[in-house]
């Protein structure tokens, strides 16, 4: 199976920030790749630069065959592309939006008609094709985005947070429609996403990015069996009794490892749970503690993560550092292109 994307030391720097830093990795013919990562660690702006919209500071990336660098009209001849914020014209219909865009790339009056027809009815939007986009919801605007992107008959297709802000149903539905492409047309799919169940469903491998860095790839199932362990969720009514108890469990080698998380919840890696949980209770007595949740789970992407870097995935989960980098690396790349 050949490799469609090649990344080398692709390095994205705005001013003193370094937003991508010396990524390498390699996506194979027909697969759906994941980049997994929270807000502001650096998808965007690799996705910017494999589709020519940004230009690497350092490394190479090659598409479909050919240099980002070197032949950047090459590269986007192959491919498609849904970027995070919705570019559709909310005042023409379904329609209008995919005519113009097939008129935009040149295809033949007639064989443009019959590809339109085509993609609506994969997406399932035929009944809405005369409709105004601005009366579509945010699922049907998505939809129709994947549509277009069909259009041109891509090598590769690059989906940036495709499910971004969509209610669990409607993430599903999308869900659906990108494994359809996948199996039905064979289009190589690269996908950005920071929910970990997302990464999880739909992902034949994943590489996850924090600070610019890829710090893990592996099929999702590689990656929760290199934990080696299941996790044990330990909450506390106070913080500081969640401190005792991390400090007392690691001292009697009950734990490979411990995590703090918010509101005295402490993820414990733990070889044996049935094992575990009973002297987890035992150490909170001899502390004169309070256990008041438990529960038990096989790993997740995001224990993976956290296990990784000592924070969880979920973006409600992000911290003021995330957030202020995400908003620099936004400024930065509107100020640089």
């Amino acid at each position: 199976m050949s490799d469609v994307i090649v990344a080398e030391s692709l390095t994205k720097v705005f001013g003193d920030l370094v937003a991508v830093d010396h990524v390498s990795f390699r996506v194979r013919e027909g697969e759906i790749f994941g980049f997994l990562g929270p807000n502001g660690a650096g998808k965007t702006t690799t996705i910017n630069m494999l589709i020519t919209l940004l230009k690497p500071t350092e490394g190479e990336a090659w598409v479909a065959g050919f240099s980002v660098l070197k032949e950047p009209g090459e590269v986007r001849k192959r491919i498609g592309v849904v970027f995070q914020e919705p570019t559709l014209d909310r005042h023409l219909t379904g329609w209008e939006n995919l005519w113009i865009h097939g008129r935009m790339y040149g295809i033949d009056r007639s064989e443009l008609r019959n590809r339109i027809k085509r993609a609506l009815e994969l997406v399932e939007l035929e009944r809405w094709a005369d409709t105004v986009v601005m009366n579509y919801s945010g699922g049907m605007m998505r939809r129709l985005e994947l549509a277009r992107t069909l259009l041109c008959d891509p090598e590769v297709l690059f989906l940036d947070e495709p499910t971004l802000g969509l209610d669990p149903q409607t993430r599903a539905r999308i869900w659906d429609y990108i494994e359809v492409l996948r199996r039905d047309e064979g289009i190589t799919i690269f996908i950005t996403t920071h929910y970990m169940e997302e990464a999880d469903k739909l992902c034949d491998r994943v590489a996850i990015i924090d600070y610019g860095r890829i710090i893990a790839v592996g099929t999702p199932e590689e990656l929760k069996r290199s934990l080696g362990v299941g996790v044990v969720y330990v909450k506390l009514p106070r913080a500081e009794g969640a401190s005792l108890l991390a400090k007392a469990v690691t001292e009697v080698g009950l734990a490979d490892e411990v995590r703090p998380m918010k509101d005295g919840q402490l993820a414990i890696f733990v070889k044996d749970a049935p094992t575990a949980i009973p002297v987890l209770f035992e150490e909170a007595a001899k502390l004169g503690l309070t256990i008041s949740e438990v529960s038990y789970r096989m790993p997740t992407l995001d224990d993976v993560f956290l296990r990784l870097t000592g924070r969880g995935l979920r973006d409600e989960e992000a911290g003021p550092l995330e957030w202020m980098r995400a908003r620099m690396i936004a400024r930065m790349r509107r100020r640089f292109r």
